[in-house]
């Protein structure tokens, strides 16, 4: 079973966004291990960089990693399907996902990542593009699966 990371800078605040992500934090139980990790959003001078040792220092050792960035490669659900397939299929038992503050992710943390992927060319809360990768992910694993949910 793959074990999936879901690195976050910044806490949820707003109890309509943690009522999502526990709803599909519930439907991923079956299909991989999951572990949400929030890191704390810093402020002032350097923000990104404080920021970018906590999230480096988070990624366990051996994961494939996934930057969240508007810059990235669009995939379609079924394409995101087939990338955790394939890394499932090769061994590759650990993948992170990064979301970044408000400010996004560091270019030191984009480099450092093995993907980069973008969920689309708009801005979006980083609260919300958590609840949006969840629900993602959660779709890759049931078209892999060959569930009823992806249409």
């Amino acid at each position: 079973m793959m074990n999936v990371r879901v690195l976050c800078v910044g806490r949820l605040k707003e109890s309509f966004y943690e009522e999502a992500c526990r709803e599909y934090e519930k439907r991923l139980k079956g299909l991989c291990r999951l572990e949400i990790v929030e890191l704390k959003e810093e402020s002032g001078e350097k923000k990104l960089e404080k920021e970018a040792e906590a999230i480096l220092a988070a990624i366990p050792r051996g994961s494939f990693t996934v930057a969240l960035a508007i810059e990235g490669r669009l995939l379609s659900s079924e394409k995101l399907a087939v990338l955790l397939s394939e890394k499932a299929l090769r061994g590759e038992s650990r993948i992170t996902f990064l979301i970044g503050s408000s400010d996004g992710l560091s270019e030191r943390v984009k480099n450092a990542c093995d993907e980069r992927i973008s969920m689309s060319p708009m801005t979006f809360p980083h609260h919300l593009a958590r609840v949006m990768l969840l629900e993602q992910i959660y779709r890759a694993f049931s078209i892999a699966s060959g569930g009823k949910y992806h249409k």
